[in-house]
């Protein structure tokens, strides 16, 4: 992270400034692979397409009525 308020963001190129930038790392066994300062825009953008990637299908064959989830 740099001292310059005007870094791009690593998705659109824009100009952002440290109060508005956010940085979303991708870590895998306590490594970090990625790095990146996203402005407002793409980090929502960033995030919605996490979540249509990571969230189940409602697929009625995958869904099983019957299973409880039980936390002790």
């Amino acid at each position: 992270m740099s001292d310059d308020d005007t870094d791009p963001c690593d998705d659109c190129g824009e100009p952002l400034s440290d109060a508005l930038a956010r940085t979303v790392r991708l870590t895998v066994d306590r490594s970090q692979i990625d790095s990146q300062r996203l402005c407002p825009g793409c980090f929502a953008d960033w995030i919605d397409r996490y979540e249509s990637k990571m969230m189940p299908e409602d697929d009625p064959e995958h869904l099983d009525e019957n299973t409880d989830i039980i936390v002790d």
